[in-house]
């Protein structure tokens, strides 16, 4: 397994697991917009096979973690908490001393990837995902690096 930089020839199989990952998913834009703006953009693979990938900003001792997601073939097999290992890793070497996210409320699986990796929840946004049936809480959550 490799993770490497993200390329626009990638954004293609990005877009396809985004998609599938989260009910109201990253555009084109957005992840050209994220490749354009220098962030972390990172994709997991193997054998010339994307797993998944991250989008990480960084900004002076702090990453914040945009957007995560591994292939719906390879979710619940450890993949995704790899990849958040590595961009926890990859914030360390830029020096990062915290990482925050946000997550939805009702997404009980990353919650719970999040704490095992030791993220604490740290915050409420309210209303601030759109959702199918109006708004959506977001918990904001962080850990020391």
């Amino acid at each position: 397994m490799i993770l490497r930089d993200m390329t626009e020839a990638d954004l293609d199989t990005v877009l396809r697991i985004e998609r599938e990952a989260h009910a109201h998913p990253w555009t084109l834009g957005n992840f050209s917009d994220a490749l354009r703006s220098k962030y972390q953009c990172k994709v997991y693979e193997s054998d010339g096979t994307i797993l998944g990938y991250a989008v990480l900003m960084l900004a002076v001792d702090e990453a914040e973690l945009l957007d995560i997601a591994v292939d719906s073939k390879r979710q619940r097999h450890g993949w995704g908490r790899k990849l958040l290992d590595e961009m926890m890793a990859l914030a360390r070497r830029h020096d990062m001393r915290r990482m925050v996210l946000e997550v939805r409320a009702s997404n009980a699986a990353a919650i719970g990837l999040y704490r095992c990796a030791g993220f604490a929840d740290i915050g409420l946004r309210r209303e601030y995902y759109a959702a199918e049936n109006g708004r959506e809480d977001a918990i904001l959550m962080g850990r020391e690096l």
